[in-house]
């Protein structure tokens, strides 16, 4: 006696994936491609990339410009920075949490140059808001997480670990870039902060 085929139309459909859903997915994909490519990244390439039609992305963006203008605001928004700060192991000792941070920040001053030199908005103009946040906001929410990593060290500290966290963050962002001198790593960066320009010898 044979088996009985199986009704291929009892198979489940996988959910469709909501508009909210899809719009981030095509802002993620689109991201590195307009770091790369700038604002003459076309639609169809990021379709491509993105394994969908290029009308699909027309029914979650009126326009390639508001697709641009939410990937710059995407790049900018703190999201993903604070995410990684908060994930990172409070039982370590200060040094490594902050080796960790240097890390994770980093990466994300890059995405946000990389994005922003290649949509031509060198001057710093923030092109609008990612659930809520704007510049200020972004600095802030970054500089509490920072000062959360410090709290169990605050006994230590010669300042409140907001203020310390506020200094942490300037020295990354204005960490200076030349051809002349390497990028310092996050574990020198790190050792420097904590530790001084003068080196115990010298001391």
């Amino acid at each position: 006696m044979t088996e009985p085929r199986k009704n291929q139309s009892t198979r489940r459909r996988a959910p469709a994936m909501s508009p909210e859903r899809r719009r981030e997915m095509i802002i993620q994909t689109a991201i590195p491609l307009i770091a790369e490519y700038g604002a003459a990244v076309t639609t169809a390439k990021i379709a491509r990339a993105a394994g969908i039609g290029e009308g699909t992305i027309f029914r979650v963006f009126a326009d390639k410009e508001e697709l641009l203008h939410a990937c710059m605001a995407e790049a900018l928004s703190p999201e993903h920075a604070v995410r990684e700060l908060d994930a990172i192991d409070m039982d370590q000792p200060l040094a490594d949490r902050l080796v960790e941070a240097a890390e994770a920040l980093q990466a994300h001053l890059s995405r946000m140059g990389a994005i922003a030199g290649s949509l031509g908005h060198g001057g710093g103009k923030h092109p609008g808001t990612v659930r809520g946040a704007g510049r200020h906001e972004s600095t802030t929410r970054i500089r509490a997480a920072l000062a959360d990593l410090l709290e169990p060290d605050r006994a230590a500290l010669r300042r409140p670990p907001e203020q310390i966290a506020a200094l942490f963050f300037g020295l990354l962002f204005t960490q200076p870039r030349t051809d002349e001198e390497p990028d310092l790593t996050p574990r020198e960066l790190v050792e420097l902060f904590l530790h001084g320009a003068v080196s115990g010898a010298a001391r």
